[in-house]
């Protein structure tokens, strides 16, 4: 699904995207409600941030990627714990791009989410390349979402992918 988003852009750099588990929903600017397999997944687009909030047999989790006023929690490379009976995985990523990749890399994510019934996109007034998207899927008994944050004034593009589900068992 994508929309136009009705606010100013006023998260306008990448740097001050902070990241938080456990908020309490935030208001949000489109949303997008999924069953995914017995899991329920909310998608929720606040600005230029996101908001995550899954439901399964009785556990709750949210993750929130925003300029939270006043969080001192940056975002982070990677985190890794437990959350309840559930593991919890996320990694961020900075891309800095030229203009010209921007606006391709940007065409091309937001064609990928748009059509995806899986996928959240909300685009920003006044820029075409100022988007957040989101894609979720669920697999292996994991619920799994990428978020891309757009900052085309930067030529950032801050990546995220969060794996969350029941332990997995170690490999040999």
């Amino acid at each position: 699904m994508l929309t136009t988003l009705k606010t100013s852009y006023t998260d306008t750099r990448a740097a001050d995207l902070a990241w938080a588990l456990g908020r309490e929903p935030l208001p949000a600017l489109a949303v997008l409600d999924l069953e995914l397999s017995g899991a329920r997944l909310q998608l929720r687009l606040l600005g230029a941030s996101h908001q995550v909030l899954l439901e399964e047999e009785g556990r709750s989790c949210s993750e929130t990627v925003a300029c939270m006023p006043g969080s001192s929690t940056p975002l982070p490379l990677g985190v890794s714990k437990r959350v309840g009976e559930w593991e919890y995985e996320f990694a961020a990523r900075v891309e800095t791009l030229s203009h010209g990749s921007f606006a391709g890399r940007a065409q091309e994510l937001l064609a990928l989410v748009a059509d995806h019934p899986n996928g959240l996109a909300g685009t920003f007034p006044g820029s075409p390349h100022a988007f957040t998207a989101m894609l979720a899927q669920r697999h292996e008994g994991q619920v799994r979402w990428r978020t891309w944050h757009a900052y085309p004034q930067e030529g950032q593009l801050v990546v995220t992918r969060t794996r969350i589900g029941a332990r997995m068992p170690a490999t040999l």
